[in-house]
């Protein structure tokens, strides 16, 4: 479960957001690439936009549950 605390501060703000237990495996961004990007030079995913649509929302959701280390979060659900 991701840790609020431990987000990352480039998330943009919202509901979503990484922490830093991710290990940049880039499957968030393969799920959701509108709402996430992959910061290279720092080795992690990042939220850059929350989503905006019903369409982008379940991506969103579909990346929090295909994280394999369970790093990306949602205030608004468990």
């Amino acid at each position: 479960m991701a840790d609020k605390s431990a987000k990352y501060p480039e998330n943009s703000d919202g509901r979503f957001y990484v922490d830093n237990a991710c290990i940049a495996c880039d499957a968030c961004v393969t799920s959701a690439p509108d709402n996430f990007v992959m910061d290279e030079k720092a080795g992690h995913a990042y939220i850059k936009r929350q989503p905006q649509s019903p369409e982008e929302e379940e991506q969103c959701k579909e990346a929090m549950d295909g994280c394999p280390v369970e790093a990306i979060g949602n205030d608004g659900e468990c």
